[in-house]
């Protein structure tokens, strides 16, 4: 049984928008912080961006601040990620993962969805 499952993706033009959700099983998301990572063809798998479980303290990579939001729904077990002004270097698999903390390293997370593409095209 999978344990976080992330839907939302799609084909979207430059300047584009699309939502991303992450629905989990059970109490994973109200144990664990959660946060979105991103992984382009070729290229290692980098830290999107991520909310804590209670405070609700959100935390972006550089280059998606001002573009992305990321937000959860703690009663209905599902994370967010609300992605505007998308650009063709967005192009990537995003997953969402739940992590022992908030420091965005993919080493710090213990379970993993099994990701959702996103295209952006130009």
């Amino acid at each position: 049984q999978a344990l976080l499952v992330e839907s939302g993706g799609g084909l979207v033009q430059d300047g584009g928008s699309l939502r991303l959700s992450c629905a989990a099983s059970g109490r994973l998301l109200t144990i664990y912080p959660t946060g979105w990572f991103r992984q382009a063809p070729g290229k290692e798998r980098e830290f999107v961006a991520d909310i804590r479980r209670i405070s609700r303290i959100t935390k972006y990579a550089d280059f998606v601040k001002g573009r992305f939001s990321v937000s959860r729904d703690n009663a209905k077990n599902t994370l967010f990620l609300q992605m505007n002004n998308l650009k063709p270097e967005d192009t990537a698999v995003y997953y969402c993962a739940a992590c022992r903390d908030s420091s965005g390293r993919v080493g710090a997370c213990d379970y993993w969805g099994q990701g959702t593409q996103v295209t952006v095209s130009s």
